[in-house]
């Protein structure tokens, strides 16, 4: 036994570890109860609150003083949620709980470990949710003496989770939207990793292949196709150059149908840049596939159609200039004997004169019928050539007035253009401007009514000006005007007094079109007519120094008589050239009528003009120009084409060929004689061998 000061030491020692650990403990519980971030609710048997932590005070906002001895955990919290508690613990423990504090602890009670959720209700109102334990306290004799609610603010957690919650959801509808989007599209789309390994499909893939998604997948891209080399090919194609288009494959599906798609196709790549395989659209072309020969085959078809229009096209073109050359050729003569009857000298009598006037008259207008058919053949084939330009309006109006004013004067009416404050200019072909205003002029003149008038207006813009030809005649109804504008319509007119075919107005759209304007009409019965066109505004046109000299070079004088050399099969033009030549003081005429012969008198005589006919027998005119050019003894020699093909590509080919003129049949005799002399005043004298 040890001494009993041994003892003491020991009970002295063990008492002192013993309030070290009291003191351990007093300083974790109280931590505990200061705890700020936990709540620490303590109550008696009954749930009235006895213990009050600062955790709690600050999560409910309840001082100490006002809840205990006053208050139970019940009143609290929310009481929804304690009926709804009471409820469910009563169905799970088959036995009645009432909710309230019996709610909260009833588990407790029965020694069960019961952690939950549930809503705290602060002093402000305000509410959070909170996780709950709740334990019961017992004596030594293990009685109930009261209960402990240890809580936590779940807020955080429950926003976290609501978070959480919010992505899962927006994940779910990308990923919904994703697969609404595969499975919207019509073609068969699929993916498959690099080596070619189905990794997902759509339906049209399904369909197409009559295999399930869960067939597919898994399964090498390749074997769903005909030809599997060119497939896998194709997978290694979109790797290597990261998309392929219009790669076509033929796909077999399960039950041996077979079907042309096209395949476009892309790699596609995770976040981090890394490469997760391929991406492939397909679609059915086997219908292209059958339009496309459809297409083919019409193609064929319409190249065979306009081969024949075409060919049409060039005999009409071919008739056209025949037409046109057969009806000059009668017309020449026609008109130059009637001219030359007309200016005889001893003038002819009066009633010679009204029946010349009569002939001329008509021989003029049918000419007039010839060329605007032609034009029009010429319009409609595309092959009318134009020369758009800068052109100044007071020419043309002054030009239209000399040549419409007459007219006008003799019907007694009055015809007023629109005063130019200034120089003014539009784009197009002068001499097509001109031919669309005096056409236009000359319908005003014909239907306008006895003692009318005629306005040609414009208004300038600027970007487009509009000039209108405004009449007083009788107007067009609103059932008249959609047929205006068609060839060989005259609107009943057919039948009456005055002359016209119905084509001048077709054709002046069609110029004004190709000139790159705009034509219409305003009209109403009883009141008259506007016609106007739109052209577009251009500047002046810029003259360099060299264009100005060139303009006004002067012709040289013409000193002694000078010998005119006449080509020409047709006795009847010769005989009027003839007479036109004898009229001529100053000009010694030579004529013939083969090519041969003409050549053999230009190399003997060297005439300082040569008329040329382009339509000869045997050698033509074309093919004698060469032979003169080619000769250095005619080399020089002006050779002045006239001829009965008047089409614009003639002309154009003439004077491209080295005439120096293209005058048309029939002949106009003014016009006639002013070119010859132009030739001759501006060309070098030809000296003649031996002079």
């Amino acid at each position: 036994m040890a001494p009993p000061i041994r003892q003491n030491r020991i009970i002295a020692e063990l008492e002192r570890k013993r309030q070290k650990r009291v003191v351990k403990l007093e300083a974790l519980q109280d931590a505990i109860f200061k705890s700020a971030s936990v709540s620490t609710i303590a109550t008696d048997a009954n749930g009235v609150i006895q213990i009050f932590n600062f955790g709690a005070e600050r999560m409910l906002g309840y001082a100490a003083a006002d809840v205990i001895d006053k208050l139970t955990p019940a009143d609290l919290s929310d009481p929804q949620e304690l009926l709804a508690r009471a409820k469910a613990l009563s169905q799970e423990l088959k036995t009645p709980i009432a909710p309230g504090f019996e709610a909260l602890v009833f588990k407790a009670s029965r020694g069960l470990e019961d952690i939950y959720e549930l809503t705290y209700i602060r002093k402000d109102g305000t509410r959070f949710p909170a996780v709950l334990a709740v334990s019961a306290l017992r004596n030594a004799a293990e009685k109930i003496i009261g209960y402990l609610l240890i809580g936590t603010d779940n807020t955080v957690r429950k926003l976290f989770e609501a978070e959480q919650e919010r992505l899962a959801q927006r994940l779910r509808d990308s990923q919904f939207y994703t697969r609404s989007l595969l499975e919207a599209n019509p073609d068969a789309l699929m993916t498959t990793d690099p080596s070619g390994i189905i990794t997902d499909v759509n339906k049209q893939m399904e369909a197409l292949t009559a295999a399930t998604r869960d067939e597919l997948i898994g399964a090498p891209f390749k074997q769903y196709f005909t030809d599997p080399e060119r497939a896998a090919a194709g997978i290694k194609q979109v790797l290597s150059e990261k998309t392929v288009r219009d790669y076509e494959l033929t796909a077999r599906s399960r039950d041996g149908k077979q079907t042309v798609v096209s395949y476009n196709a892309a790699t596609f790549y995770d976040r981090d840049r890394t490469l997760q395989g391929v991406f492939a659209a397909a679609r059915d072309v086997t219908e292209r596939k059958r339009l496309d020969a459809v297409l083919a085959d019409k193609n064929t078809e319409l190249e065979s159609a306009r081969k024949v229009a075409d060919k049409a096209n060039l005999a009409k073109s071919e008739f056209l200039s025949s037409m046109s050359h057969e009806l000059r050729s009668p017309l020449n003569a026609i008109l130059g004997f009637s001219q030359l009857m007309e200016s005889e000298v001893p003038a002819p009598s009066p009633s010679q004169l009204g029946s010349i006037q009569q002939i001329l008259k008509a021989g003029w207008y049918l000419l007039k019928l010839v060329n605007q058919i032609l034009d029009l053949s010429a319009v409609e084939s595309g092959k009318l050539s134009m020369s758009v330009e800068p052109v100044g309006l007071a020419e043309v109006f002054a030009e239209a007035r000399d040549i419409i004013g007459h007219q006008a004067t003799q019907r007694g009416l009055t015809l007023t253009f629109a005063t130019l404050v200034s120089r003014h200019f539009v784009l197009a072909d002068r001499t097509r401007l001109k031919q669309v205003l005096i056409n236009l002029l000359s319908n005003a003149v014909k239907y306008n009514r006895q003692g009318g008038s005629i306005d040609v207006e414009f208004e300038a813009g600027p970007e487009r000006t509009r000039i209108s030809v405004r009449d007083t005649g009788a107007g067009l109804g609103e059932d008249e005007l959609p047929q205006l504008f068609q060839a060989f319509n005259r609107l009943g007119h057919e039948g009456g007094t005055v002359e016209g075919t119905g084509i001048g107005l077709v054709m002046s759209k069609m110029l004004v079109e190709m000139m790159g304007g705009v034509m219409g009409v305003d009209s109403r019965v009883g009141t008259g007519s506007t016609f106007w066109f739109e052209l577009a505004t251009s500047a002046a046109p810029h003259l360099n120094a060299s264009a100005d000299a060139t303009a006004t070079t002067q012709p040289r004088e013409v000193r002694g008589p000078q010998t005119v050399l006449y080509i020409e099969d047709n006795q009847a033009n010769l005989e009027l050239v003839a007479q036109l030549i004898a009229r001529h003081s100053g000009l010694a005429l030579l004529t013939a009528t083969t090519a041969e012969i003409g050549i053999e008198l230009a190399r003997e005589h060297l005439p300082q003009l040569v008329l040329m006919d382009v339509n000869l027998p045997g050698m033509n005119g074309y093919q004698a120009l060469q032979r003169l050019q080619r000769d250095p003894s005619t080399a020089g020699i002006p050779v002045l084409a006239i001829s009965a093909n008047a089409m614009a590509g003639d002309i154009k080919r003439g004077l491209a060929a080295g005439f120096v003129r293209y005058l048309t049949k029939p002949i106009n005799v003014v016009e006639f004689m002013r070119a010859i002399d132009e030739v001759l005043n501006t060309q070098p004298a030809v000296t003649q061998a031996g002079m």
